[in-house]
């Protein structure tokens, strides 16, 4: 979960939501900034932060009982294992830039055990049998995680309210073309991009979350039913050519 503090309680992102959102930016980038299997790459953008692992006890909770962040959570390979297996049935393509993903998350934990240099190992021979399948070079795939990076780094920008203050900029990451992106809020409220990325000068993006007034819970299991019976909002934004 994404977990946003509110002056009511909690503003709560499912990370599943948050890949949506980033499915939506990559839609809507310039023909210039799109690659090959463009629908499988859209897929492989939305499935990234899937299949989150489950809680057990009080695993969605901070020690004071609050709703944890993901960045708060312990950073296992339950998830990343159970993506894996998912993703096989969607082809090839979402496989390696899935994988590609898992590489970037996980390879700074080399070496911290036996189980973690497998799963890593597995990933860049699964990696090497994708490009063989699909006829690539190592170099090829590379634009494709380019624009699932940057998309998803926009997302949790986006989700995450880190748009700064008085019209500052804030860097994106590197784009699929190797350039550098700043995002901004300009004063009306719409976010503005340089260089700007996307085919139409004007448009809106949005996203699911739930709003939760409680501000401890016992449980996982208490968290869980306050989240099924929490009512679904949405919040958007536009963004336009500045």
């Amino acid at each position: 979960m994404i977990v946003n503090a509110t002056p009511q309680g909690w503003e709560v992102i499912y990370q599943q939501a948050h890949g949506m959102l980033a499915a939506q930016l990559a839609y809507y980038l310039k023909p210039e900034l799109q690659c090959a299997h463009w629908v499988e790459t859209l897929v492989a953008i939305a499935n990234h932060d899937n299949r989150q692992r489950t809680w057990h006890g009080q695993d969605g909770l901070t020690p004071a009982g609050a709703p944890a962040d993901f960045t708060l959570q312990p950073n296992t390979l339950e998830q990343a294992h159970a993506l894996m297996d998912a993703v096989r049935f969607q082809g090839r393509w979402v496989t390696l830039l899935t994988s590609m993903h898992m590489i970037y998350l996980y390879e700074s934990r080399r070496g911290e055990n036996q189980t973690t240099d497998t799963f890593l190992d597995a990933q860049l021979e699964l990696q090497e049998s994708c490009r063989k399948t699909l006829k690539l070079t190592k170099k090829q795939p590379q634009q494709a995680y380019a624009i699932l990076q940057w998309c998803d780094r926009l997302s949790l920008i986006l989700c995450r309210n880190e748009l700064p203050a008085d019209e500052r900029t804030l860097e994106i990451t590197t784009g699929p073309d190797g350039k550098s992106y700043f995002v901004k809020q300009l004063p009306s409220q719409t976010v503005s991009i340089n260089p700007w990325p996307f085919a139409e000068t004007h448009l809106e993006v949005s996203l699911e979350y739930r709003e939760l007034y409680q501000l401890q819970f016992k449980n996982d299991a208490e968290l869980a039913t306050a989240m099924h019976q929490a009512e679904v909002k949405y919040k958007s934004w536009v963004l336009e050519k500045e």
